[in-house]
């Protein structure tokens, strides 16, 4: 059965354009385990700090109790300062000494920016953080 020109131009653009889409070529290369570590990353990344504090009290409850003396204060750094206390949980039972000063002090930055974009976003929502003066 002879096919014509304009079946045959149709069938070999349809496969070159299923062999270049990205999207498939993208999930041919990578393997499942690959694409579910992605998956946890991604996961981690839209619930924050405060979920990767949680998961790795969890799986590493000696690492946090060599590093803090009581429940008190890591309570008050998920609350506060995420960032910081996932960074001083990982350098603290070491000991703090050289560039772990710079990761912390990063860290604290990271904190206060997080603080302060919610409030720049407030601000162009026209949300009011403070007494209105009416």
């Amino acid at each position: 059965m002879p096919l014509t020109a304009r079946k045959y131009i149709e069938s070999v653009i349809s496969r070159r354009v299923e062999r270049f889409h990205p999207r498939q070529a993208m999930l041919r290369s990578r393997p499942a385990r690959t694409m579910m570590i992605m998956c946890l990353f991604l996961i981690l990344l839209a619930f924050g700090p405060r979920t990767a504090i949680a998961l790795w009290w969890l799986f590493e409850p000696v690492r946090w109790s060599a590093t803090f003396g009581s429940f008190i204060l890591p309570f008050l750094g998920f609350l506060f300062l995420p960032w910081t206390t996932l960074m001083y949980v990982l350098v603290a039972p070491n000991g703090v000494n050289g560039l772990d000063y710079l990761w912390l002090g990063l860290a604290v930055v990271v904190d206060l920016a997080s603080y302060s974009a919610g409030g720049v976003y407030g601000r162009r929502r026209g949300v009011s953080g403070g007494v209105s003066s009416a």
